[in-house]
């Protein structure tokens, strides 16, 4: 039994985060149709979760716990998955409770514990003690990458990033235009890791092409150490491509929303090109394209619309990267005598 119940308030409640008159109608729902999980599209605090697990007896799934689980699954490489199991444990940490709590999955062993010590400090000291070991390795791939960047920057080959919210077609344009096998499939974040290839404009200027992991709306604020490799390689761009999937009912929605991230992370004075993708899945008159390109998208003048998928308007786009790049001042970067 699937369904979905929307409350409105104007201040969460501090107890369950929603009113204790939808928490008893949801323990009424569960008598009648017998759901045993459910899923906030919000953050919720320990406390809610624990409340409503009381009072519902069934599994509490937040916002946050579903996208790191999705995060869990899509991670490829080593980098990501510690921070994706960096961040599982530093939401697991205030959550524990007194019983048991079966750390062995987690990949640590148990320890022994002290005199007086209780069940609940020896996994609070076990989880944290976990923490500062992935700090320490994700703090020594940072330092590589980093040396990498710098290597980059010596070549002085321009970096164009692509941005975009999560499947919006980034990683089909990525292997479009530079011929990479990034893993493509039509899910959320199904690329979490940067993958970065290099590309030659029809100017014979050569730039480097990584693609990103994709936003969302309501990005809980103890993800973005999950996007720590993507956010260093943005902050390194001389170009963003903005992907907005034209063809999704809320694509002026999802568009401002990765505006919104970018400012957040003070990005929003790079140069940038609003890429409108998935042209050959528009269906004309369903979304009026000419309106969201003049109000929706911040490219302006700097906008391209293409088919990843068909390649269609890619010629275009390389031209107006080579344009955008000569205009910012890096045009003298990255040619091949």
């Amino acid at each position: 039994m699937e369904g979905a119940i929307i409350q409105h308030v104007q201040k969460p409640n501090h107890a369950y985060h929603i009113g204790k008159g939808k928490v008893d109608e949801l323990v009424a729902l569960r008598e009648k149709v017998g759901y045993d999980l459910v899923i906030f599209d919000d953050e919720l605090s320990p406390t809610q979760q624990r409340n409503l697990e009381d009072a519902l007896e069934v599994k509490i799934i937040d916002r946050t716990a579903l996208i790191l689980d999705i995060f869990a699954k899509r991670a490829q490489t080593r980098e990501g998955r510690l921070q994706v199991e960096l961040a599982q444990l530093k939401y697991l940490l205030p959550r524990l409770v007194g019983e048991w709590s079966h750390l062995e999955r987690l990949g640590g062993g148990i320890g022994t514990r002290g005199p007086g010590e209780s069940q609940l400090e020896t996994d609070r000291r076990i989880i944290k003690r976990k923490i500062l070991r992935l700090q320490d390795e994700i703090q020594g791939i940072r330092k590589h990458r980093a040396l990498y960047r710098r290597q980059r920057t010596t070549r002085a080959i321009p970096v164009v990033s692509l941005v975009g919210y999560t499947n919006s077609g980034k990683s089909t344009l990525m292997n479009a235009l530079s011929k990479a096998d990034v893993f493509v499939e039509d899910k959320l974040f199904a690329t979490l890791d940067p993958t970065t290839r290099k590309i030659t404009l029809p100017n014979q200027q050569e730039i480097l092409l990584t693609d990103t992991v994709g936003f969302i709306q309501k990005l809980p604020t103890m993800l973005v150490a999950a996007f720590r490799a993507t956010l260093e390689e943005l902050d390194e761009a001389d170009l963003l491509l903005h992907v907005i999937d034209i063809t999704h009912r809320n694509a002026a929605e999802q568009s401002a929303t990765v505006e919104q991230i970018l400012q957040e992370l003070k990005l929003d004075n790079k140069p940038r090109i609003a890429v409108l993708n998935k042209l050959d899945l528009a269906v004309p008159g369903e979304n009026e394209m000419g309106d969201f390109i003049s109000k929706n998208t911040t490219g302006g003048e700097n906008s391209v619309l293409i088919s990843a998928a068909k390649k269609w308007g890619l010629k275009a786009l390389l031209e107006k990267i080579a344009f955008v790049l000569l205009e910012s001042g890096s045009h003298n970067r990255g040619y091949v005598e």
